[in-house]
């Protein structure tokens, strides 16, 4: 991967401007996806990850960071990149699945995990998965990253 180039290059993909009343949000995802990958803060990756965007890019970004810092933080809580991770849909992690069980591997080392993690988490995971806690997923069934 090139990390001299942004999202909009490699994907091949130029978001045309829109005109007035885009949210600021979106101006700024916008913004970064022009921005070459290797400038992208944890924030920002976190930030894209979390809109579902360039995730075939910057899901092994994130990884890269993860493997150094699992508790990474951009600007919202510590551990929020690994939140952002975590919380993609299964299919994204049916797409990448050794990424998926190097997630796995991260989660499983962590000795304490932050409250504001694991609320996130939790609450995402009890959303999307429709499994109460406790209860594991039944063969066959995915089980997230």
């Amino acid at each position: 991967m090139n990390r001299d180039r942004s999202l909009e290059e490699l994907e091949c993909d130029r978001w045309s401007a829109l005109s007035g009343g885009e949210s600021r949000l979106m101006a700024t995802v916008r913004e970064l996806r022009r921005k070459p990958l290797g400038g992208l803060t944890v924030e920002d990756m976190r930030l894209l990850i979390r809109q579902d965007v360039g995730l075939a890019y910057l899901l092994p970004l994130a990884v890269e960071v993860l493997r150094v810092d699992p508790l990474a933080e951009g600007d919202m809580y510590e551990g929020d990149l690994l939140a952002a991770v975590l919380t993609r849909s299964a299919e994204c992690w049916r797409e990448s699945p050794e990424l998926g069980r190097e997630v796995r591997l991260i989660v499983s080392g962590l000795a304490e995990v932050p409250p504001a993690l694991k609320r996130e988490v939790m609450g995402s995971w009890l959303r999307t998965s429709g499994r109460g806690p406790g209860r594991s997923a039944a063969p066959g069934e995915p089980a997230g990253p």
